[in-house]
């Protein structure tokens, strides 16, 4: 994805943005030399890294520097880099470095064989070993010391040359290889972590079936326009987002939704780029291309979460600028202080001051932030939970509280008219007729459950004049020349009216019913009762949630109080707020962040009517996001589903990411202490010193990906 904003100049400037890979950046370090190679350059205005992902965003005046000119830049450093949307050239870096590693191997294991008959040989083959796997840390080790930029490559030229200058050939040669196999064992390790963005990506098929005229063609999927007709197969992947325009099928939204039983699709539906279609072929007309996407903009989403900081990350960042100068000043003391002021042996004291450097290099610690947050972030994404970033996955982890809307949350969102009750005489079909005429002009879903009632039921609907509605409250409208008011006891008495008929609309409250008011002229002239099942996995949600730790699951809702009640029973909350109106709702929350104390509130809503209070929330979670453009970009966490179970998944992914992020913080640390001891007191040799720092980065990373089998 390469990006190229739309000019505005000033002076002459042109703003331009563009994203990049990188080979080669595997490491804090390297992005360090990243930033002090680039930001130099004349035009260069901003640029970010995304260590995990190997990805660079950069910001430049495209008047002064051209992305050549960047690219040229970064390979003067060592490291490869690429616009985003191009397919680079294999790198004959990656064979050559393998091929030397494995040259460097074998020179060591011919030495030990022959050194017992003939140690001259044996020290060429240990030389020959040290020379083929030094010459990658050699040459990034200069391009860093041009940069002054001091990484494990330096740290490990200077330990390899001090070996060599005592004359230890074995230990020169070994610290060589081990460090090469070990960079290439944590470099193959991190490229899992990155797969999983790759397996995202490659979800969208290259080429799609495009219905032109009386013909079918097989055209690069880049190249179809919205509304154009695509035939999607059986067993095909669906190209594009669209509308089936004929067919049916079973569609398998698991890529995007997480859901692993398939839906049924027909004329009229949408369906989603990325998903496959199963048994019968469907005629889609395209509505969204390119990156607007419903995947599009998931994968978008989830690589912008990536490189989002977590809390936690900053402060390990911050920890390791001062750790690095800290062993390194450590180190010459090492090698300093015993020889001059208590006449210790200088050549041993300058051994255990190399094997200070090599402990020196803080990768693992670096990376084991970063890389356990892509792998969660990653899992979620593939499990149907869209995470915004590190630093809600933190905060979901602390998530003490609940608070759910009921409509469409707890509820399936899909009420159905149980019952009319006329005042008065009135006919059932008047009570309809005028109910409907008014909300066949909302799109809420009770509005949209009357009018299908009335159609059924045969009544004509007629077009109504002058409709307003009352977010949470009803709508008003005026039927053949009279006012008709239709909501619940908040819109009536915004309308100075009260409606009849009170003890039979709370005995149907009582059994879990909404009821809506139908005033014709300021005369009551009736009610309806619409129900809206619950789903059925709320209870199995809420236990769960309280199995997590959560103290307090609420309610929050529109609906009267005995309706609000009988939901909070049938789901046994700690409470339930009722006829709240959504600013309502937002100071409620507002309200429970003070009281929860040391914990953060979790608010669930659909993404609209619900924004108030999702951004009041800690941590705002959207329900059906697949099907919402709204939700998507409100929310702090979307359930691309609408699968309620999926809410207790993201809590118990968010605990393991930062139980995880502990326990890689502190391997690392732990190693990194015990080496510091074993190296001034002797007992640790260089080879050691290498396999305890970079298998502390394969230890972390592994771990780390634990999370991506997260279910």
């Amino acid at each position: 994805m390469a990006t190229a904003q739309a000019p505005t100049c000033t002076k002459c400037e042109i703003h331009a943005e563009a994203v990049f890979r990188v080979e080669g950046m595997d490491c804090h370090e390297e992005v360090v030399i990243l930033e002090r190679r680039l930001r130099p350059l004349a035009g260069m205005e901003a640029l970010s890294a995304d260590l995990v992902g190997q990805r660079l965003r950069v910001t430049y005046d495209a008047a002064q520097l051209t992305t050549a000119a960047l690219v040229e830049a970064v390979g003067q450093t060592g490291m490869r880099m690429w616009l985003e949307h191009e397919q680079p050239a294999a790198s004959p870096d990656v064979r050559v470095r393998l091929s030397l590693t494995v040259a460097s191997g074998a020179a060591i294991a011919l030495a030990l064989a022959v050194g017992a008959w003939s140690p001259a040989i044996a020290t060429g083959f240990l030389l020959a070993a040290t020379a083929a796997g030094g010459v990658f840390p050699l040459r990034r080790g200069l391009v860093a010391l041009r940069t002054r930029t001091v990484d494990i490559n330096v740290l490990m030229v200077i330990a390899v040359t001090g070996a060599v200058v005592l004359q230890q050939w074995l230990e020169a040669a070994s610290v060589v290889f081990l460090f090469a196999l070990a960079q290439w064992l944590e470099a193959r390790t991190l490229d899992r972590a990155r797969q999983a963005i790759r397996a995202l990506v490659e979800l969208s098929p290259r080429e799609a079936i495009v219905k032109r005229g009386e013909t079918e063609q097989r055209v690069p999927v880049q190249t179809i326009a919205v509304g154009e007709v695509v035939v999607v197969r059986p067993g095909d992947k669906v190209p594009l987002d669209g509308r089936v325009r004929a067919g049916h099928g079973d569609v398998n939204e698991a890529p995007i939704t997480g859901e692993s039983l398939p839906v049924d699709k027909g004329p009229g539906d949408e369906v989603y780029a990325g998903t496959i279609n199963g048994r019968g072929s469907l005629e889609l007309e395209i509505l969204r291309v390119g990156r607007d996407t419903r995947l599009a903009r998931i994968i978008h989403l989830v690589e912008d979460a990536q490189a989002k900081r977590a809390p936690v990350q900053s402060f390990v960042d911050r920890f390791a600028r001062i750790y690095t100068p800290a062993v390194i000043v450590l180190a010459a003391a090492v090698a300093a202080i015993p020889p001059l002021l208590a006449g210790a042996d200088a050549a041993t004291w300058f051994y255990r001051s190399l094997v200070l450097l090599v402990i020196a290099c803080p990768c693992a610690l670096v990376i084991s932030t970063p890389v356990s947050i892509v792998a969660a972030l990653s899992a979620a994404a593939r499990n149907g939970v869209l995470i915004k970033g590190g630093a809600y996955l933190e905060r979901l982890a602390d998530v003490r509280v609940v608070a759910f809307d009921k409509t469409g949350t707890l509820t399936l969102g899909e009420p159905r008219v149980r019952e009319v009750v006329p005042c008065g005489g009135v006919d059932v079909g008047e009570v309809l007729r005028y109910a409907a005429a008014v909300e066949e002009r909302s799109e809420h879903p009770v509005a949209r459950a009357i009018t299908a009632y009335a159609r059924e039921r045969g009544v004509e609907v007629t077009a109504a004049q002058g409709f307003t509605a009352t977010t949470g409250m009803g709508a008003v409208a005026h039927v053949d020349g009279r006012r008709v008011v239709v909501g619940n006891d908040a819109m009536l008495a915004s309308h100075g009216l009260t409606a009849q008929g009170q003890a039979e609309a709370d005995t149907l409250r009582r059994r879990g019913y909404s009821v809506v008011f139908v005033v014709v002229d300021g005369r009551s002239l009736g009610a309806i009762a619409v129900a809206d099942p619950l789903r059925d996995t709320a209870r199995e949600t809420i236990d769960l949630l309280r199995g997590h730790g959560i103290r307090r699951v609420a309610m929050l809702t529109g609906d009267h109080e005995l309706t609000s009640r009988a939901v909070a029973a049938s789901l046994s909350l700690d409470e339930a707020q009722h006829g709240l109106l959504p600013e309502q709702k937002h100071a409620r929350i507002l309200a429970m962040r003070k009281e929860v104390g040391d914990g953060a509130v979790l608010m669930v809503g659909d993404g609209v009517n619900d924004a108030p209070a999702l951004a009041a929330a800690d941590v705002g979670v959207a329900m059906g996001a697949a099907a919402s453009d709204a939700a998507l970009e409100t929310a702090d966490v979307a359930l691309m589903s609408s699968e309620l179970l999926k809410l207790p998944y993201a809590l118990r992914l968010a605990r393991a990411t930062v139980r995880n992020v502990k326990t890689n913080v502190v391997v690392s640390l732990v190693l990194k202490a015990v080496f510091l001891v074993l190296a001034t007191t002797g007992t640790a040799t260089l080879w050691m010193a290498v396999l305890a720092d970079t298998g502390a980065s394969v230890i972390v990373v592994a771990n780390a990906l634990r999370l991506l089998r997260a279910r």
